[in-house]
């Protein structure tokens, strides 16, 4: 149901840009000290991915706001135009004091299906944004919960673990495809020098993609359950009548086409209908809405 999120892409652009940029110094100017006649320097190999994965991550992480602004054209509320903004604005603000973070920039983008999303490198520098069409098609106690379970990605850190964990995931990824690129190199393309080949290379940068791809669904998992924990965050905050209704209310978007874009599915609170290919649920950014709803019958804010 769910594609590949905009941080996933900045990430993995990152990767393959570092994975370039790394190949040249090393190939060119012998930097970094992975390859050698002796073939690959394996500790040398991990260090290097560790600090580019990490490095890689980080950037997505700092210029998550700007990306999501761009890509779905939101619009922060600098100054409250009428008494919808200026309820958006009070509503938010009181719920960032109940969990002890800064007041998020505030935004509405453009787009007939009821959604939000929250992103930022960091809670006290979040941004928080709905959907015109959930304005416009839920209730003021379902847009609070909606507000709510976005506060909560930001209060419970969700944009800088999961940075950590892309982050772990990159350095995997570029190790082992390093390690299959000189296999390919060797074996293939019978390359018998002092350094690597062509065959290194392009086979690096292939399974950076393809490997990168297949090591989403670990960020994904982790996107399924950081979704049942935001909700339980709307339901404390709103109340878990309000954040069930809310729920219930994205039943008739999920059945349509989703129109948020490619890049920011992974952050919003719901989707639609996918067209065309899907690969399983191993990729799926979100619980299915039945699943969210049924945790929170057994969640008592209460007790939390």
């Amino acid at each position: 149901m769910m594609r590949i999120g905009l941080f996933l892409l900045t990430n993995l652009a990152v990767i393959v840009v570092f994975s370039i940029v790394f190949g040249i110094l090393s190939r060119f100017f012998g930097v970094g000290g992975v390859y050698s006649a002796g073939g690959i320097n394996y500790a040398s190999l991990a260090i290097m991915c560790g600090v580019y994965g990490m490095v890689g991550s980080m950037v997505s992480l700092f210029i998550s706001k700007w990306m999501a602004k761009r890509s779905t054209g939101t619009v922060v509320i600098e100054a409250p135009s009428n008494a919808t903004e200026q309820w958006l604005i009070d509503t938010v603000a009181k719920q960032a004091r109940a969990v002890n973070i800064d007041m998020p920039e505030v935004g509405i983008f453009n787009n007939s299906q009821p959604n939000a999303f929250a992103t930022g490198w960091n809670k006290n520098k979040a941004l928080v944004a709905v959907s015109s069409g959930l304005l416009q098609s839920m209730t003021a106690d379902e847009v609070e919960a909606v507000l709510a379970h976005e506060i909560g990605h930001v209060a419970n850190g969700d944009m800088v673990t999961l940075a950590l964990i892309q982050g772990v995931i990159n350095a995997f990824v570029m190790f082992f495809a390093r390690i299959i690129g000189n296999f390919v190199d060797r074996t293939v393309f019978k390359n018998e020098g002092d350094g690597p080949g062509i065959g290194y290379f392009v086979t690096s940068i292939v399974m950076d993609i393809l490997l990168g791809f297949l090591a989403s669904a670990i960020v994904m998992w982790f996107s399924r359950l950081r979704e049942f924990r935001a909700d339980e965050m709307g339901a404390k905050l709103a109340s878990r009548d309000k954040m069930i209704s809310a729920l219930d209310a994205l039943r008739p978007a999920e059945q349509r086409p989703d129109q948020m874009p490619e890049s920011m599915k992974a952050f919003a609170i719901a989707s639609g209908q996918s067209t065309g290919f899907s690969i399983a649920n191993l990729f799926r950014s979100h619980p299915t809405l039945d699943d969210r709803i049924a945790a929170l019958r057994k969640y008592n804010p209460s007790e939390a």
